[in-house]
């Protein structure tokens, strides 16, 4: 349950940064951790909530919900 924190936080940042880099960087985490995180959440509620490119995260139709 306490991941369940620390994932929806990461997953917060990275909507709020705009990209992975931006909420490692603010949580104080590595890129590593960040995604690690991320991928746990979408594995957890089976569904993708964000697009990733090399520089942007965009939210997915889900990940809006």
């Amino acid at each position: 349950m306490i991941e369940d924190l620390g994932e929806l936080r990461t997953f917060d940042r990275i909507v709020r940064g705009g990209s992975l880099s931006a909420a490692a960087r603010e949580l104080r985490v590595s890129l590593a951790v960040v995604s690690k995180r991320l991928t746990a959440l979408e594995r957890r509620l089976h569904v993708r909530l964000l697009n990733r490119s090399t520089r942007r995260a965009s939210l997915t139709d889900e990940g809006m919900l």
